[in-house]
């Protein structure tokens, strides 16, 4: 018996029960990815009960740049931790550290890159984002204090990702869940108790980051799976460059987001600008929708990311059968939640408008036909992100990416553009269901090709 054969009899990830690991990783997983979510809609909540609709505005306005530090915390986050497993599967035990060495130090750097990009930039950057005038002091109160979290924010979600591949996804939870409890409770007093408004709801934002961030690289330094050294900190153009490649396709997915996103502010503000709503209330209104979709796609992710150690190490030990089986299980799972926010989101979508503060006969009416038409196909949307993240746990880069782009940008964008211009503004609002379900068609097609090709090997 060959070494890595005994390695991988003796390690849980290539011989344990596939729905026991399932949820031994997915329920943390879970609880983690709707933490970071959370981080945002307790902000907007909270916002928007003491500042209202151009509150509610600001925060979305300010979306792009957490969306940005997402894509820089999953291309390093996942790439690294998917790198790690990938290579302690094949026996790799000497190089496997110099993945998650590499990846803590990249997040750190591009958080600090992005922290005083952001501060020297900013009033342009927001007036990319598509600010109305009158929502942009609001922003620049809200995103100049922000922006110092960044390093931080990209620790704790990269980071995330990092301690779950040393099998600890428990301390991933418990690392976000820290902040983020901390974040509602300092959101209230600094919102509420203290009169701040927009600058209590950032200030109350980066000090959970903060905490969360430093228990992060606490974790780090005391390792288990393998001894982490200082040398492994050193970047090697050879692991990040590998470790840049495995976490491309989330990393474009994110990007993708933070594209759609300025376009979609700046044709809300358009479009809005010509119809009953006017500039604002479009924008506020899709800061909402996109903070509950984010609650939706975190639990989905999160089952993804559940089953990313165990595809990862099976591919890698060539056990097929095993990282089909952890895929379905993905998908039983996604489609069970997808029902549920299915009948929530078309039934109850003036109740949750509602959370976000008050606002005008208009504002409610745009706010409940956006949520329908948005989440339409919300039943069958936990297909495209439970398999690009099953093409990035085999380290397919590429198929991971073009997938990762399907949705945003090959179908969405330009239907974002094109329908606005015979449909005025209600034509925005139908091109999400239309690129869902075409994105659909195209992650069926891919997944069956893959399996078909690789067979059940060993």
């Amino acid at each position: 018996m060959s070494s890595t054969d005994s390695k991988t009899e003796s390690n849980p990830l290539g011989t344990g029960k596939i729905t026991s690991l399932m949820l031994k990783f997915a329920i943390p997983s879970i609880i983690a990815m709707m933490v970071g979510a959370l981080y945002n809609m307790v902000d907007q909540i909270f916002v928007g009960q003491a500042v209202g609709q151009l509150g509610n505005a600001a925060t979305n306005v300010a979306f792009p740049l957490s969306t940005a530090c997402v894509a820089l915390s999953l291309l390093f986050g996942i790439g690294g931790a998917s790198s790690f497993n990938l290579n302690m599967g094949r026996g790799n035990e000497k190089e496997a550290p110099y993945y998650i060495g590499n990846a803590v130090f990249m997040l750190i750097a591009c958080g600090t890159v992005l922290m005083l990009i952001t501060e020297l930039f900013l009033t342009p950057m927001l007036h990319a984002f598509g600010s109305p005038d009158d929502v942009l002091p609001y922003a620049q109160e809200y995103v100049r204090i922000t922006a110092f979290g960044f390093p931080f924010l990209l620790l704790t979600t990269g980071g995330g990702h990092i301690i779950r591949a040393d099998g600890s996804p428990k301390m991933t939870m418990i690392c976000s869940l820290t902040g983020a409890i901390l974040n509602t409770v300092l959101d209230a007093v600094f919102i509420f108790g203290f009169d701040m408004g927009m600058s209590g709801a950032a200030l109350a934002t980066i000090i959970g980051q903060m905490v969360s961030g430093i228990m992060v690289v606490i974790y780090v330094m005391h390792y288990k799976t393998v001894k982490l050294e200082w040398k492994h900190l050193g970047i090697r153009k050879k692991y990040v460059g590998f470790t840049i490649s495995i976490g491309m396709g989330s990393f474009i997915n994110q990007v993708a987001m933070m594209v759609v996103q300025i376009a979609l502010n700046n044709l809300l503000k358009h479009y809005g600008g010509q119809s009953e709503y006017g500039d604002s209330i479009p924008i506020a209104v899709a800061g909402i929708v996109s903070k509950v979709g984010m609650l939706f796609f975190s639990i989905v992710i999160g089952i993804a990311q559940g089953t990313q150690p165990i595809e990862s190490f099976n591919y890698g030990a060539k056990n097929y059968k095993r990282v089909k089986e952890a895929y379905r299980v993905a998908l039983v799972a996604g489609f069970l939640v997808s029902v549920v926010a299915e009948v929530l989101f078309q039934v109850f979508p003036r109740q949750i408008i509602g959370w976000f503060g008050k606002g005008s006969a208009e504002y409610y009416k745009f706010g409940v036909n956006y949520f329908r038409i948005y989440f339409l196909f919300t039943i069958l949307n936990f297909l495209q992100p439970i398999t690009a993240t099953f093409f990035t746990s085999i380290g397919k880069a590429f198929k991971g990416a073009f997938l990762s782009l399907t949705r945003q940008i090959l179908f969405l964008l330009p239907l974002l553009f094109i329908l606005p211009i015979y449909f005025g503004i209600d034509g925005i609002l139908y091109a999400a269901p239309i690129a869902d379900f075409i994105a659909i068609i195209a992650t069926v097609v891919m997944a069956a090709l893959e399996f078909k090709k690789m067979g059940d090997g060993e």
